[in-house]
């Protein structure tokens, strides 16, 4: 049997509502001031043509790694539900959060109830706080999909994130106790989860500890979003590499070819020699005209810079 996955990220839905004075203050004021300009990178007709692409593909499951929002007010969350609702049942579609869904404080209550259906297995938790919905894991299968969550709020001119020691602790223990399952594990996070991954201001604080626990545990794959183009990257294992892949913001139409609106489908099933992942991107053609087959991802070490990203 193949599961079939698809990998989305930095939806930037829109068109923003219009603000309240009052939730203007701080760090909104200059992100509204930004996203003036940004807002014009991102697409609502593409992201659209997008997800029918995703749906014609019949994926097993959607992972959505973050960045539904912009501003993290609180009219946009309805907006954000009735998306992923679109994109399918929650039971098929998994999601965590980004920077942008947890822009300020005030958006960390409506954030976690919000999400709860596309994040765990249940049917009712009363009202959560974010802390405790991550790390959470579904299976399907024989594939987890452990979602954590790097969300939180930052001063102004900051898109920084962190698990912190109680959520890395509890991945630790997710991650070995479906290792000996011996199930496939799937890792969701929204920002890069290495060193190197992001500019200053922008990556994940505690980078090296998660690197610890993949060195320890170990992973199959790490699907995660940000920094709107196509990445790859390695973390070690206890049995070998695993790669980490970035996806483009599912709605951006600029730029270069591994910036433009993208996502990432992953096959996963047994081969001669064990488990076998074969990776392929899907998004906007080179003549901008439509979303199409842009060819496979070898996920070895250089994959990426092989087919000239």
């Amino acid at each position: 049997m193949t599961f079939l996955l698809a990998h989305l990220s930095d939806a930037h839905i829109g068109p923003l509502p219009r603000p309240h004075l009052r939730e203007l203050l701080g760090k909104r004021l200059t992100g509204y001031v930004n996203w003036n300009r940004r807002g014009r990178l991102h697409d609502m007709e593409v992201l659209a043509d997008l997800v029918a692409d995703i749906k014609a593909q019949a994926p097993d499951h959607i992972a959505m790694t973050g960045d539904i929002l912009n501003l993290g007010l609180a009219a946009e969350f309805p907006f954000a539900a009735q998306w992923l609702r679109d994109l399918g049942p929650s039971r098929d579609v998994s999601f965590v959060p980004g920077n942008h869904d947890a822009y300020v404080r005030s958006s960390m209550g409506p954030l976690a109830a919000t999400f709860v259906p596309w994040l765990a297995d249940l049917s009712a938790i009363g009202a959560p706080l974010v802390t405790d919905l991550f790390p959470y894991l579904r299976q399907r299968g024989d594939v987890a999909l452990i979602g954590v969550s790097s969300a939180l709020p930052t001063a102004p001119f900051l898109a920084s994130g962190a698990l912190g020691s109680t959520q890395r602790q509890a991945l630790g223990t997710l991650l070995a106790d479906a290792g000996r399952r011996k199930l496939t594990r799937i890792v969701m996070i929204h920002h890069p989860p290495y060193r190197a991954g992001a500019s200053a201001g922008r990556g994940l604080r505690d980078a090296s500890a998660f690197a610890r626990i993949i060195a320890e545990h170990g992973a199959e794959l790490i699907l995660h979003g940000h920094n709107h183009r196509a990445m790859l990257a390695h973390l070690p294992g206890p049995n070998g590499l695993v790669p980490v892949v970035g996806v483009p913001a599912a709605s951006a139409v600029p730029g270069s070819p591994n910036h433009r609106a993208a996502y990432h489908l992953f096959r996963i099933g047994l081969g001669a020699n064990g488990l076998e992942i074969a990776a392929s991107r899907r998004g906007l053609l080179p003549d901008l005209s439509a979303i199409g087959d842009l060819g496979p991802i070898d996920l070895a070490e250089g994959g990426l810079a092989a087919i000239g990203l």
